[in-house]
C-alpha cells in the first residue's frame, strides 16, 4: 500500500505490550510474535483493517474488520477467549499517543473504511414495540432456510435439554418441548398461548401431543408463515394459529397455560414488569405460566454482552438475573413453584450448532453473505463459551396465578 509501512508499528506494540498471549500479522508479511505458546494470531490483511480498529478501539473495531473479511484468525474459540479474558496494562497517554500516530504511518493513504452493511445501529428509546420489531427482525428474518442449515428438524431455537438421556440435537429438543408441555400440565382442549412462538415447533408439540390448542405470536413474518405452513401440512390448522404481534398488544381472553421460551432476553430491565403483568393478565384464576431464557449472571462492570453482539446478534438483547425476572413475576402477583437450570445443556446445544453450521459454511454464505456469516459464526463460539464460563445461563421458572 502507498505511503504504509508498519515497522513503527511493531515496534510500538512490542514496547507498549511486553507480555502477548497473541501474534499479530500484517498485510506485508511482518509479524509481531506472540511472548506465550498457543495464543491465536490476528492476520490483518490490509491497512483497512487497522483503521477500523483506530476508527473504533477495541471489540467493535476487531469486530468490524473482522466481519469485513479484513481480519483473520487461526482459532476463533482462543480469539473469543483471548477478547473475553485477557486485560491489556494501563497505557499512558504517550504510549496511546504513539501507537495512534504509528498506526497511520502503517496505514498509509487509505480511505475511511465504511461500517460493514450487517451491522444496526438503532434510535429511539429501547424497548419500545416499533424498536423491538426492528431489533427482532434483524436477527431473525435473514432466511428461514439459514436458520435451518444449523437447527434440528422441529427448527427450535432455544436450549435442548441432554441431561435427561438425550444423544442427538433432535431428542433433546424433543425433551426439551416435552418438559415444557409437562411442567405447564398441559390438558386436552386447554388454551395456550405460545410467546415467542419462532418457527411454531412448541405449538406444534403441545397441539399435537397434548391436544391443546395454541395460539403463538413473534414479531417475526417469515416465522408466521413457515409456522402455518408446517400446521397446514401437519393437519393442525384447527388447533394452532400463529400471528406476528407484541406481546403488549395481546388483549385476549384468559389462557389456561402461557409458554415463553427463548423471548424474555428481548424484553429489557424497562419492560419486563410490564411483560410480566401482562402475561399474568392474559392467565386465568389457576392458570400456569413456564417462562424459559437466558439469565445474567455476572453483577458489575462486565455484565455487558459488549458492543459487537449489540449491532450485530442481538440488538437491545438484555438477558437479566434470574432474581429480577422472579421479582417482575411475583410483583405481578404470580406464584413461583419451581426453578430449574440448564446451563450446561445450552452449552451442549450450542456446541451441535456450531458444528452443523461450520459444515455448512459456503451454503450460510450463499444464502446469507459473507458478512453475516461471519458475524454468526463469532455468535455461536462467542455463546457457547458463556454458558461454560458461568456468564450466563438459562432457566425454566414455573408460575401459576392464585385462584381468587
Amino acid at each position: 500500500m502507498p505511503f504504509s509501512n508498519t515497522g513503527d508499528l511493531r515496534e510500538e506494540i512490542a514496547r507498549a505490550l511486553p507480555e502477548r498471549p497473541f501474534a499479530v500479522r500484517f498485510w506485508d508479511g511482518t509479524e509481531v510474535p506472540a511472548t506465550a505458546n498457543g495464543g491465536p494470531t490476528f492476520d490483518f490483511r490490509s491497512p483497512r483493517a487497522l483503521a477500523h480498529v483506530l476508527r473504533a478501539p477495541g471489540e467493535l473495531g476487531l469486530g468490524r474488520a473482522y466481519v469485513t473479511g479484513l481480519l483473520e484468525v487461526d482459532d476463533l474459540d482462543a480469539a473469543v477467549e483471548l477478547i473475553d479474558e485477557w486485560r491489556p496494562p494501563p497505557l499512558p497517554l504517550g504510549t496511546q499517543a504513539r501507537l495512534a500516530r504509528a498506526i497511520v504511518r502503517a496505514c498509509g493513504l487509505v480511505r475511511p473504511p465504511r461500517v460493514p452493511a450487517v451491522e444496526l445501529r438503532l434510535r429511539g428509546r429501547r424497548h419500545t414495540p416499533w424498536r423491538d420489531a426492528r431489533a427482532v427482525r434483524h436477527h431473525y428474518d435473514v432466511s428461514n432456510d439459514y436458520f435451518a442449515l444449523f437447527l434440528d428438524s422441529s427448527m427450535t431455537y432455544s436450549c435442548g435439554i441432554f441431561s435427561r438421556g438425550a444423544k442427538t440435537l433432535e431428542e433433546a429438543q424433543e425433551t426439551k418441548l416435552d418438559l415444557v408441555c409437562t411442567k405447564l400440565g398441559l390438558r386436552e382442549g386447554e388454551r395456550v398461548l405460545d410467546v415467542g412462538c419462532g418457527w411454531g415447533s412448541f405449538a406444534m408439540h403441545a397441539a399435537e401431543r397434548y391436544g391443546a390448542r395454541v395460539t403463538g405470536i413473534t414479531l417475526s413474518q417469515p416465522q408466521v408463515d413457515y409456522a402455518r405452513e408446517r400446521a397446514r401440512k401437519a393437519g393442525l390448522e384447527d388447533r394452532v394459529e400463529f400471528h406476528v404481534a407484541d406481546y403488549r398488544e395481546l388483549h385476549d381472553e384468559p389462557f389456561d397455560a402461557i409458554s415463553s421460551i427463548g423471548m424474555v432476553e428481548h424484553v429489557g430491565e424497562d419492560q419486563i414488569d410490564v411483560y410480566a403483568r401482562r402475561l399474568a393478565a392474559l392467565l386465568r384464576p389457576g392458570g400456569r405460566l413456564l417462562n424459559h431464557g437466558i439469565a445474567q449472571l455476572q453483577h458489575g462492570d462486565d455484565e455487558d454482552a459488549g458492543p459487537f453482539s449489540d449491532r450485530y446478534v442481538f440488538p437491545d438483547g438484555e438477558p437479566l438475573h434470574l432474581s429480577r425476572v422472579q421479582l417482575a413475576l411475583e410483583r405481578a402477583g404470580l406464584v413461583t413453584r419451581h426453578v430449574e437450570g440448564f446451563a450446561e445443556d445450552y452449552a451442549e446445544t450450542v456446541r451441535h450448532w456450531t458444528e452443523r453450521f461450520e459444515s455448512k459454511l459456503d451454503e450460510a454464505v450463499r444464502i446469507g453473505g459473507a458478512e453475516r456469516t461471519r458475524v454468526w459464526r463469532v455468535y455461536l463460539h462467542a455463546a457457547r463459551r458463556g454458558f461454560l464460563t458461568g456468564f450466563e445461563a438459562v432457566y425454566q421458572v414455573r408460575c401459576e396465578k392464585p385462584e381468587r
